[in-house]
């Protein structure tokens, strides 16, 4: 039963992730892929990342459509 359950987890949940969005290619959010329900993506511990600007943190939950995903890099 466990091995068909992992069999769903999606390999970058639980992992510190950016993700670039289609409505502004200069934006991105890094921060761990906490669930991914449906159309949704939930992230935790986020940063605001513009190009030419530092890194601004966000407070709470992130949630991200993920039709507005362009896509979505795994961080080592």
């Amino acid at each position: 039963m466990l091995r068909w359950l992992c069999f769903w987890w999606p390999p970058c949940l639980l992992r510190a992730t950016i993700v670039n969005l289609k409505d502004d290619p200069s934006t991105a959010i890094r921060g761990v892929l906490w669930s991914s329900r449906g159309h949704w993506l939930t992230f935790r511990d986020c940063s605001l990342l513009k190009a030419g600007q530092p890194p601004a943190r966000m407070d709470g939950e992130v949630v991200i459509p993920r039709a507005n995903v362009a896509f979505l890099q795994v961080v080592p």
